[in-house]
């Protein structure tokens, strides 16, 4: 609605008179819902203030005020809108604008005309008339933003319904079709020129968010031509911002300091969660990068965040919270200078993607060959397609995961964490079963008794769904978290880097197969004894691990506190400088300790009588 005041306005007052009595009642109208509305939604301590502006708005339509004075108050409210509910401005990755052509002309074009003037064949007697993309009046006063909002939700009482069922990826394509309708070839021809050969452009386009939240009007204001050349070029081709969103580490320091500023204001909550979107939704895209340019600053900014976040929660004195917070921010510069330094250029892409599956796939893969090693060496052969099942499941489920995140709706920071972290407690505790049912068949005489009495009898129903499900845990986890990490690396990389890319990807498949095969090779040579000893710490070690990796993951997410110790951080190892971490891990290790004794006073009982 403060866009489509911006924009028509103008259109119904001329020099304090009203020239068009049905468009201005409308304007008059639509100030009157933005101002309900904003009162229904408006929440918290800068709820006065929204309400203040719209009023302000409100009487300016109603005083007729000058069309530059009512897009100026329209421009701002909306800012301010955007800035209070964190709405996102931009789509997910660069658009297809090719495509979105075509669906132009499939959706759009018996209204619109072919070339966006309003004179499609369906235009004839509609009233408004559709809206002529070409017009570069009207098409300096809007956003590609506004004009993604006008085809998600259409226009009330007028021919335009909204297009909310086509995918988001879609609706935003569109928005950066029509919005370079205006513009002429010659000017994209020279933004092109003046994007490629002037870094300073750059500042003022960091990412998709600054070009789709851009109004061609302001940018002249303060940029002249040359700045309305170079957004003309960068809403026809927005792949030449390198393919990915807001950049991570702009909104990360940008929610840093919005948290800080809500904290001086009083409101701890806001604060907490704008630090911790700073974390989730910034800095977490941009890991994969800065630990493949210098592991040690991704750690370090991970500790300063969670420091920072949890002085909030604490309620901390504002000198404290604002020491804490400066660390954080200096470190986060010094992790984007890092990343900036080295670039995600072929080799750095080639390395994050390699180091981030190896990593995930080889606990998976540890976790997949005790279990079938265990089954080939009970010969219960016939119970590895469970197995199999669960895995496979959990890849299918991963794909769907990834469907669903790039294409249909954006997967929150804080739903990514629970998820994570929820999975990793459930497969640990898998996992301490059975390195404890593994352990207790460590002697020979023992597990022939077990083979003849109860394994061929006890691997049917629910005992197979079992296995199945502990397959399915330990995959997912890891697929989960390794789509998330690439779908990063695949927003920040630029065409030339997608072949390293699939190539780390290719050779780290490659090793996990030669380590798979090592694995169940030679495991299935050690003697009984051995081999049922090794699974056991192999998976009682990796139960540990999971612990770590599930409380690191909740604290993440906010759902757990975390008090912060000067120690080292060994992320491989699921071990975190938190005592809520090193707690959990301990009380796992006191519970396998327990369990070594009692079983140990057992087989002693037994052997005594």
């Amino acid at each position: 609605m403060l866009d489509y005041i911006a924009v028509d306005y103008p259109a119904t007052v001329r020099d304090g008179r009203v020239v068009d009595e049905g468009e201005y009642a409308e304007q008059v109208e639509f100030a009157g819902v933005v101002q309900a509305s904003i009162r229904r939604l408006a929440a918290g301590a800068d709820a006065a203030g929204l309400v203040a502006d719209a009023q302000a708005l409100r009487a300016a339509i109603e005083a007729r005020a000058p069309p530059e004075r009512v897009a100026a108050l329209s421009r701002s409210l909306r800012g301010a809108l955007v800035r209070a509910f964190q709405v996102r401005l931009a789509p997910r990755s660069a658009p297809d604008l090719a495509g979105a052509s075509r669906l132009y002309a499939e959706q759009c074009a018996s209204c619109h005309g072919p070339d966006g003037r309003g004179d499609g064949p369906a235009a004839r007697g509609l009233d408004p008339a559709p809206t002529d993309f070409t017009d570069r009046a009207r098409a300096e006063v809007r956003s590609v933003f506004g004009l993604y909002n006008t085809i998600t939700l259409g226009v009330a009482d007028t021919a335009m319904r909204g297009f909310a069922t086509l995918p988001d990826r879609e609706r935003w394509a569109l928005a950066f079709h029509v919005g370079s309708l205006a513009f002429t070839e010659a000017e994209r021809a020279r933004g092109r020129a003046l994007w490629t050969s002037d870094p300073a452009w750059r500042e003022r386009f960091p990412d998709l968010a600054a070009v789709s939240a851009a109004v061609p009007a302001e940018v002249a204001e303060h940029h002249g031509a040359d700045g309305v050349a170079v957004l003309a070029y960068l809403r026809a081709h927005p792949e030449a911002l390198g393919g990915g969103g807001a950049d991570p580490f702009t909104l990360a320091g940008e929610r840093l300091d919005e948290s800080l500023a809500l904290y001086r204001k009083g409101d701890a909550a806001a604060a907490y969660q704008a630090a911790l979107s700073a974390y989730l939704d910034g800095f977490e895209l941009a890991e994969a990068r800065v630990a493949a340019a210098r592991p040690e600053l991704r750690s370090g900014v991970e500790r300063a965040m969670l420091a920072y976040r949890e002085a909030l929660r604490r309620h901390a004195p504002v000198e404290e919270v604002a020491r804490l917070h400066a660390e954080a921010r200096a470190r986060l510069e010094a992790a984007r200078a890092a990343v900036e330094e080295s670039g995600l250029d072929g080799p750095v892409a080639f390395a994050s993607a390699l180091i981030i599956l190896l990593r995930e796939g080889l606990e998976a893969i540890l976790i997949l060959a005790v279990i079938g090693a265990t089954l080939v060496k009970a010969g219960r052969r016939d119970a590895l397609p469970w197995l199999h099942a669960g895995w496979i499941a959990a890849l299918a489920l991963g794909a769907a995961t990834w469907a669903v995140s790039a294409y249909m709706v954006s997967i929150s920071g804080a739903g990514r964490e629970l998820t994570e972290g929820v999975t990793a407690l459930l497969a640990a505790g898998v996992l301490l079963y059975v390195g404890f049912w593994l352990h207790g068949k460590t002697h020979a005489d023992r597990w022939q008794r077990f083979l003849k009495e109860k394994i061929h009898d006890a691997l049917h129903g629910g005992a197979l769904w079992a296995l199945a499900f502990t397959a399915f845990l330990a995959v997912y986890r890891e697929v989960f978290e390794t789509i998330l990490f690439y779908q990063a690396l695949w927003l920040q990389a630029g065409p030339a880097a997608v072949g390293y890319l699939w190539g780390g990807i290719a050779t780290a498949v490659a090793l996990l197969a030669v380590l798979t095969w090592l694995i169940l090779r030679y495991s299935l040579r050690l003697p009984l004894r051995l081999f049922f000893n090794v699974n056991a710490a192999l998976l009682f070690a990796l139960a540990v691990m999971f612990t770590g990796h599930g409380i690191a993951a909740l604290q993440e997410a906010g759902r757990l506190p975390a008090r912060t110790l000067p120690l080292p951080e060994i992320d491989i190892l699921g071990i975190y400088p938190t005592v809520e971490t090193l707690a959990a891990q301990a009380a796992v290790l006191l519970l396998g300790a327990a369990w070594l004794l009692w079983e140990r006073r057992a087989r002693g009982a037994a052997a005594a009588s």
